[in-house]
């Protein structure tokens, strides 16, 4: 488990945002000193943790709930994505000049806190999972080690008799373990007081007592307020919502960043710590485990661009498709850029084919209603370029497009995906593409979004009991609206369409691209 202070990247909130610190991976034995070394930069501050953890050591839970309890912090369950450094990231200057070295949105959607994480969770204030965060439980496994210790013992003979002098352990040699898959007395004693301890009833032990070691239950949220293990029905955004610094009275985690403020560093953060982004400390190199834990979903994926793309299927010829390629991950920036394009295409409407891993929920809400404001269709796919990839410095655009092929096989679409899919006039996946949706968290928020769009809200019960993504099937999206019919990418990008009657708003002759102005994209 790494912690970091995050500061949020909501749009609007600043100068003062609210920051939490972010816990996740699995919970080892020096993990309770990590989180007192970060205690310790913060000073009197207060912050939420926002902790997304498979479970771990027992000990070092319950000493991180302790630690948690005696600092009176809160916490929720819930995954941060990072946006411009991340952490683990050497000499990254993203974030220069804004005061901070870490920024970043929370969400619940594919958040867990499993196995002994529930323990640490329990040392909270206010504690909040929410309807989409996964908190599971099960039998404590503990793993015996045998050794052989061999002892080298010096004597002395006192008046007549031997007397031991030193007895000194001269080496150590492992001879196998065993482990057992359920909590023992003693242990089980020491659960339940801790629990007692921390104010949570001891349904929560009877059900680690009930789920075996090799499965993992789920506490729903009724039972958790049932045995007090949560405090309330609400969501992270009790701890992280930029609304908490609007108020008369800002909550304690809402920190005030002058627009002049010096790049967040280390020096910065010893002269002042009540102002301290934190910043790592150095770790020793270490093998990577067996099974890496996930972190939160598109940290790392390249950011959404846009390009307009030309067909390049000679079959076309001389009037061809042009489309709007957008792939990589949604973020705060992503409707701007792509009003930006609009704005150069002016009253020409060109479908938008899409890519995309996920990314920025808000950023999705809103390029998809600029979507819809400007009634552009939208299908899943991605452009193959033919040429040269567009990122690169050395390829330009041709009469103000990039040849490429649209397809859609083996193309992903996850949730802010979806939810930006939404906003066309028609919504396009082909039976080679995938779209996914997953419990995403800001319930009222995105469901007035799909009754704005025409969608079913049969969409939400069809993911509401999930934990993990799933994929929709053809017939259910097409039943709840969120497709308009079961063409593909090629209904949009297809070599054939404009050879048809009425040619569609898309294509454009090669004498009028040859003509037209370049546009600069």
């Amino acid at each position: 488990m790494r912690f970091v202070v995050v500061r949020s990247s909501a749009a609007g909130c600043e100068p003062n945002c609210p920051e939490w610190i972010s816990a996740e991976g699995a919970i080892e034995t020096g993990t309770p000193a990590k989180l007192n070394r970060i205690l310790k930069t913060l000073g009197r501050r207060q912050l939420p943790i926002i902790v997304n953890s498979p479970g771990g050591s027992v000990e070092a839970a319950l000493q991180l709930g302790r630690i948690i309890r005696r600092n009176k912090l809160d916490i929720a369950v819930g995954v941060t994505k990072f946006s411009g450094c991340q952490p683990g990231v050497k000499d990254c200057r993203a974030n220069d000049g804004k005061g901070a070295a870490y920024f970043g949105i929370a969400y619940d959607g594919r958040a867990m806190c499993n196995s002994a994480c529930p323990l640490m969770f329990a040392g909270g204030v206010r504690r909040v999972v929410g309807n989409w965060a996964y908190l599971g439980v099960h039998q404590i496994t503990t793993t015996y080690r045998r050794q052989q210790i061999y002892y080298r013992t010096t004597y002395r003979i006192v008046g007549g008799r031997k007397k031991v002098i030193s007895t000194k352990v001269i080496s150590r040699t492992d001879v196998g373990s065993y482990k057992t898959y359920e909590m023992s007395r003693g242990l089980e004693r020491k659960l339940s007081a801790y629990l007692k301890e921390m104010g949570v009833g001891q349904g929560v032990l009877e059900k680690m007592r009930a789920t075996p070691a090799s499965d993992i239950r789920q506490i729903a949220l009724d039972d958790m307020m049932a045995t007090k293990l949560a405090t309330s029905r609400d969501t992270f955004d009790l701890l992280t919502s930029a609304s908490l610094c609007m108020l008369d009275k800002p909550a304690a985690n809402c920190r005030l960043i002058p627009a002049n403020a010096k790049p967040a560093n280390v020096e910065l953060a010893k002269a002042v710590p009540s102002l301290q982004a934190e910043v790592p400390p150095p770790q020793p190199a270490k093998a990577p485990p067996a099974t890496p834990f996930q972190g939160a979903v598109g940290n790392g994926a390249p950011e959404m661009r846009f390009f307009v793309v030309r067909g390049s299927n000679p079959l076309c010829n001389p009037d061809c498709p042009e489309w709007i390629s957008a792939e990589g991950a949604i973020t705060g920036q992503t409707p701007q850029k792509l009003r930006q394009l609009l704005a150069i295409l002016g009253n020409r409407r060109l479908p938008v084919v899409i890519s995309s891993q996920g990314g920025d929920l808000f950023g999705a809400l809103i390029a998809g209603r600029i979507i819809r404001e400007r009634k552009l269709d939208v299908a899943v796919g991605r452009t193959d370029f033919v040429g040269c990839d567009p990122t690169s410095p050395f390829c330009l655009a041709s009469d103000g497009a990039y040849a490429g092929l649209g397809i859609d096989t083996g193309v992903e679409c996850d949730t802010p995906c979806a939810l930006m899919l939404s906003g066309g006039t028609r919504r396009l996946v082909g039976p080679q593409a995938r779209l996914s949706m997953y419990p995403m968290g800001q319930n009222q928020i995105v469901k007035a979004y799909l009754e704005e769009m025409a969608i079913d809200p049969g969409l939400f019960a069809a993911i509401a009991q999930r934990t993990v993504e799933r994929r929709l099937e053809p017939d259910l999206m097409k039943k709840i609206g969120l497709t308009t019919g079961p063409q593909s990418v090629d209904a949009l990008t297809g070599a054939s369409i404009c050879k048809s009657s009425p040619k569609p708003d898309n294509c454009r002759p090669v004498a009028e691209a040859a003509t037209g102005k370049p546009a600069k994209l």
